[in-house]
């Protein structure tokens, strides 16, 4: 079933007309029930054609109300001089056209046109000449009758107002959802982009260097060469089952996303020291501090941005050394990873070090690099630890 508002907002040229036809009936009824007594007969033509004059005008007062208002209010004062009794019957038009003008005009418009036409209404129902004691009910109904109008159309004005707020507030917040979701796309787009980075850097430098020893091996230490070569697919398979880990989450929904490995954290840390021994690169751990239970984002962060630096470390060292600081303070964990970088080499520049600075970033913390004249490269990072700055 139709709402009757929704019909009229639908079809609004079919609603004027059939209001019009009920004004005019409703006028030849006032004209000829409330006309001048003593008055000659072709006033009642007159006053009808007045009347609907009045009537008729209603057919532009939409999108003319101004207009409309000033029409019906001069047939309401030629009635009014006529001799008429202005009844709602014969007000109907120009309520009507108030009606409108307080609907979709501003309140001081709507006032000043309204006041003025009731006025003028007014004083052509009390007329000049009969001041008695009924002046005060004659000027008394048409002024309230003309009021009425004007308030209930600043009511729907300000309603539909009310309603453009509202829909225009939803539109925005619809409008920021969707830009908030657009940027949660493109953060874990970069995230993944930085994961997918360090998995294939690290190892596929640590497989590099793994071929390359191998090779330089092959004729001299055929025993070494084979473990080497063993220790190559391990690379590469663990390079292949982090690369089906991140690449999944892309295409995990539901369940099976509860399938997947564990993020790797600092827990993995040896497996990632011997795979960059078996490259050529011995690493010396050092651990300060006592070792504090580290949250997920921090505890990743830490191990990508390990990996990144013995990555560089591995494909840049002019030795085969490099150390690895993990500092457990009160205030965070300091990572420092330091190694000689044969000079002219580009390892604090490029994307590895963007990422490791954006993943420190990201959970809160800093990390800075060092690469001194001494041919010395250094990266250190503090990560922000649960209760920081709290004094137990």
């Amino acid at each position: 079933m139709v709402d009757l508002d929704e019909y009229v907002e639908r079809r609004p040229r079919l609603t004027d007309v059939v209001i019009v036809l009920a004004l005019l009936l409703g006028a030849a009824l006032g004209v000829s029930v409330v006309g001048p007594g003593d008055g000659p007969s072709h006033d009642l033509w007159v006053g009808g054609v007045v009347a609907g004059l009045a009537c008729l005008s209603l057919l532009k007062a939409r999108g003319q109300p101004r207009i409309a208002v000033v029409v019906t209010t001069l047939c309401a004062v030629v009635l009014g001089a006529l001799g008429y009794l202005l009844t709602p019957l014969l007000l109907a038009p120009l309520m009507v056209a108030l009606y409108w003008l307080a609907a979709t005009s501003t309140s001081r418009t709507t006032w000043i046109h309204g006041g003025i036409a009731t006025a003028l209404v007014v004083a052509a129902a009390v007329g000049v000449d009969d001041f008695d004691e009924m002046i005060a009910l004659r000027a008394l109904g048409p002024a309230l009758w003309l009021l009425l109008p004007m308030a209930l159309g600043s009511r729907t004005r300000l309603r539909h107002a009310w309603l453009e707020a509202v829909r225009a507030r939803a539109e925005h917040a619809e409008r920021t959802r969707e830009e908030e979701a657009r940027l949660r796309v493109a953060e874990e787009r970069m995230r993944i982009a930085r994961d997918l980075h360090d998995i294939v850097a690290h190892h596929m430098a640590v497989a590099n260097a793994q071929a390359g020893t191998a090779a330089h091996l092959l004729e001299t230490d055929p025993g070494l060469t084979k473990q080497i070569l063993s220790d190559l697919r391990s690379t590469t398979s663990a390079a292949m089952i982090e690369l089906r880990d991140t690449v999944g989450v892309l295409r995990q929904a539901g369940p099976e996303a509860e399938t997947l490995e564990p993020a790797p954290g600092l827990d993995q840390l040896p497996g990632l020291l011997e795979a960059c021994s078996s490259a050529g690169l011995t690493v010396r751990l050092r651990v300060e501090g006592e070792r504090r239970d580290l949250p997920p984002g921090v505890d990743l962060t830490a191990y990508r941005i390990i990996q990144e630096a013995l990555t560089n470390a591995t494909k840049h060292a002019a030795s085969a050394h490099a150390s690895l600081v993990l500092r457990y303070a009160r205030s965070g964990l300091t990572i420092t990873v330091a190694n000689d970088h044969r000079v002219g080499t580009a390892a604090g520049r490029g994307y590895g070090i963007i990422g490791m600075r954006e993943r420190a970033h990201a959970v809160g913390g800093d990390l800075r690099v060092s690469d001194d004249d001494d041919a010395r490269f250094e990266v250190t990072t503090t990560l922000p630890l649960p209760g920081a700055g709290v004094t137990p």
